[in-house]
């Protein structure tokens, strides 16, 4: 009879043990939680916050590339030139980039048209 009480006391005392564990457990993810959707909520303010810095860069910056659009392309091929003097290699891996580029708007494109 004393047994039994003993392992009673004992269940109860591993019952009452792990709800404090489970209790803490469930306390420490809520808390954890809280934590991301705050970091989460400021994030999302500062991209709002960049999103409005681009949208006012793009907007006082088009009007001027639109009206000296020649002078703009002039001005990137006499760079070219010079970098094709100056470091060959550093032309090569431009020029690679931009292939890469194309290649991949270009198996965008093709997804596109055939969804």
């Amino acid at each position: 009879m004393r047994q039994n009480k003993e392992i009673s006391h004992y269940i109860l005392f591993l019952y009452e043990n792990y709800i404090k564990i489970t209790y803490y457990t469930i306390h420490q993810l809520i808390m954890d939680n809280e934590d991301l959707i705050n970091k989460l909520k400021i994030y999302e303010e500062e991209n709002t916050k960049l999103k409005e810095q681009l949208d006012k860069y793009k907007n006082l910056h088009k009007p001027y590339y639109e009206k000296n659009k020649e002078i703009v392309n002039e001005k990137a091929k006499e760079r070219l030139k010079k970098i094709r003097k100056e470091d060959p290699d550093k032309l090569k891996e431009i020029n690679r980039k931009a292939y890469l580029k194309r290649k991949e708007k270009m198996k965008e494109l093709k997804n596109n048209e055939n969804i």
